[in-house]
């Protein structure tokens, strides 16, 4: 979330930029001396070994002043922090663990307690060391998967009981290169056994490999002195939290770019994972989430151009990867990617997705009515659906009477929906990655006469409480949000502000956790972006790391081992302050009992929700899968097996719906691809979870009359308790 204007940047407390940090920069660069990291390749000459630069030796010295006294974490830079800064940076370099050896390790004891002070004065060199070494052994590792190709995949035996790990991120180190050969041997086999599996014949099989390691070797040649300093500096401020981080010149150019959503492309927020581009979310109203078949956590593999065949680009840097997917309005781009609830690296789907600008319409709230029969008594409820918090701050500035906004354009619905006569309200935030914080602000301001809304607490310990001062009400009635793990940040800000003031239930599943503010700082050399506030929810706990608790679970797809503040190494820790005092509407505890044993009861015979299960429990085996067989006829059976099930869940939907069986997998896909394809369909799949919040929304009208209307109430303050 954007708030830097709402912030007070704090004063580095030293001064002198000049001839003092000159002469730290000059120490820094007299004692910088190569450790003797040289690794021994067929031909030495072949890679050439990058070396830092003055003006990285300075951005190095402004980081490490900036991590220390202007992080919202206090955390000095110790011989303890230089482990931890050891061990990410070959997290980052080498994070499946199948380049180096306990060998090469051995070779790094002398450096390893030593990262901190150098990076304390600008010595850069000892990382850069590290870094040539890594790419060494890359060069060594893809020379040898060549030479396996060069061999025949016919000689690749697929009838041993062989299996291989699926991720190597816990693994011991392999103790040398020959049992690197052997690891590596059994890799090219789990390639080549899914690719034959999926029906591609050994020549385009070999084909395809020999291009992905083709084209990360040639990276890897490449390699250039910011790769380097960029994959360090981040390695050293990960460890204040995950939301701080370097940008080099060319990235802090991308950053600004999608800041300003002025990019034509996909409308999808990318990160690095090891050797994989990664999909961290998607752009409400973008192209991908339009399209429908690109998810979070994904990883794309390959990027290809409309007419054109498509390009590797595991292990290429991230702008790289940027750049070949973005391209002109209207233009077709298609990515090769590892779907996030994949049971193999291996397995890939192909998405075409058209290219286009995000535009601010598409990204707004909408509305719509559901009719709910219930025995004697029907109901009515208006649902809402915010994709995030946006705010056209150009028409603001511009004095645009009707300028665009999430809180404008939810008023306006709300008085649609009351014309309709709903009997009450489901706010649906599933999936919303956050926004306008002010914009979090006037929304809750919408559901309550006037009060806190949010905390903002810095490293100084100064609290800064956000109001809504407008004492009208735009929606009085029984309200229900949904959430779930996608939900973030302003999406957390207003569901925990309505639990708070008992204003309506929130439903779903724990949220993303994402309670941190974040500003961009020029440095001399790129931008840091760093974490300087945190959120607290009027009650006094923070939004950090736990998220919102939903008062009425439903499960989720959503893998919460791998998306989630709560899954990132060194995220803030959850912790509270003082509650602020603020009106308690409607008091839960009489009722919500009755309310979960409704929705049990409820769930306990919906086709649907035990659809929904089925499909989480075959996720969670296939993410609890940690080895996959190299056998032919195992492997096969393990794969129709899966493919059986896919098959039979996507049939049980369809007959949920009147429609026909799919007769194969094949024809499964061909309907999703169309499907994705048509703009226009909307999908119905998770419709039965807003109904469902229509149905605690009647249950709470028929426990309780009083949650008709909060205005008939008699409000009162209160100071709510430590959670």
């Amino acid at each position: 979330m954007t708030i830097a204007e709402n912030m007070m940047s704090r004063r580095l407390p030293f001064t002198g930029r000049g001839k003092g940090l000159g002469r730290a920069l000059a120490v820094a660069l007299l004692v910088s001396t190569s450790l003797g990291l040289q690794a021994k390749t067929e031909d030495s000459t072949a890679y050439e070994p990058v070396a830092p630069t003055i003006d990285q030796a300075r951005a190095n010295i402004l980081i490490a002043r900036q991590l220390q006294f202007t992080h919202f974490r206090d955390l000095g830079i110790s011989d303890e922090l230089s482990g931890d800064v050891f061990s990410s940076y070959l997290e980052y370099l080498d994070g499946q663990r199948i380049y180096l050896t306990q060998e090469d390790l051995r070779r790094f004891e002398r450096v390893k307690s030593q990262l901190g002070s150098a990076l304390k004065t600008g010595q850069l060199q000892p990382g850069f060391d590290i870094y040539n070494l890594v790419q060494q052994r890359i060069i060594e590792r893809l020379q040898f998967a060549l030479k396996t190709l060069d061999q025949g995949l016919d000689k690749l035996d697929f009838s041993a009981e062989e299996t291989v790990l699926l991720d190597r991120s816990e693994a011991d180190w392999e103790p040398d290169t020959a049992a690197l050969d052997k690891l590596w041997t059994k890799r090219i086999k789990n390639a080549v056994l899914a690719q034959r599996l999926n029906g591609t014949e050994d020549d385009k099989i070999e084909e395809n490999l020999r291009q992905r390691y083709e084209g990360q070797l040639k990276r890897a040649y490449q390699a250039r002195s910011e790769d380097a300093f960029q994959a360090y500096m981040n390695a050293f401020t990960s460890m204040w939290d995950p939301h701080t981080s370097y940008f080099s010149p060319r990235t802090s150019e991308n950053f600004n770019i999608n800041m300003s959503l002025s990019l034509e492309g996909i409308g999808a927020v990318l990160q690095s994972d090891n050797e994989y581009t990664k999909v961290v979310r998607l752009v409400p109203g973008g192209p991908a989430s339009k399209q429908g078949q690109l998810q979070p956590a994904d990883r794309i593999v390959a990027v290809g151009q409309e007419g054109e065949k498509t390009v590797n680009v595991i292990g290429w840097r991230l702008d790289e990867v940027v750049d070949l997917i973005r391209g002109p309005r209207d233009s077709v781009v298609t990515l090769d990617v590892i779907p996030a609830n994949a049971s193999d690296e291996t397995v890939t789907k192909t998405i075409a997705i058209k290219r286009d600008e995000v535009k601010l319409e598409e990204q707004s709230a909408s509305k719509d009515v559901i009719e709910l029969e219930r025995g004697s008594e029907d109901y009515k409820v208006g649902v809402i659906t915010i994709p995030t918090f946006y705010a056209d701050f150009q028409a603001m500035q511009a004095g645009d009477p009707n300028y665009k906004s999430t809180t404008r354009d939810v008023r306006k619905l709300i008085g649609e929906l009351q014309d309709d006569g709903v009997d009450g309200l489901v706010v649906d935030l599933r999936n919303n990655g956050g926004g306008a914080l002010h914009e979090a602000n006037d929304l809750v301001g919408l559901f309550i006469d006037k009060g806190p809304t949010v905390q903002i607490r810095n490293a100084n310990n100064d609290v800064q409480v956000l109001n809504d001062e407008d004492p009208s009400v735009a929606y009085d009635g029984p309200l229900v949000v949904l959430v779930n793990r996608m939900s973030a940040s302003a999406s957390e800000i207003f569901a925990g502000a309505i639990q708070d003031y008992g204003r309506g239930l929130v439903v779903g599943s724990q949220t993303f956790g994402k309670g941190t503010v974040q500003a961009v700082r020029p440095l001399n050399h790129g931008q840091l972006k760093i974490t300087q506030s945190k959120f607290y929810r009027v009650s006094g706990g923070s939004t950090q790391h736990k998220g919102v608790i939903p008062d009425i679970e439903i499960p989720s797809r959503i893998d919460k081992t791998r998306i989630g503040e709560d899954a990132l190494d060194h995220a803030l820790p959850w912790d509270q302050i003082e509650a602020v005092p603020h009106t308690r509407y409607f008091d839960f505890s009489g009722i919500i009992g009755e309310l979960r044993k409704r929705h049990e009861t409820r769930f306990g015979t919906s086709p649907e929700f035990k659809l929904l299960q089925r499909e989480i429990e075959f996720l969670e085996k296939q993410r609890q899968l940690e080895t996959v067989s190299l056998n032919f006829k195992e492997r096969k059976a393990q794969h129709e097996q899966i493919e059986r099930t896919r098959l039979t869940i996507a049939n049980a939907r369809r007959e949920l719906r009147g429609e026909e069986p799919f007769e194969s997998l094949e024809a499964l896909e061909d309907w999703q691809d169309a499907q994705a394809a048509d703009l226009d369909t909307t999908d119905e799949e998770l419709d039965f979870v807003i109904r469902e919040g229509g149905h605690i929304m009647a249950d709470m009208l028929e426990l309780d009359q009083q949650m008709v209307s909060i205005l008939q109430l008699r409000h009162f303050a209160v100071q709510a308790p430590a959670q």
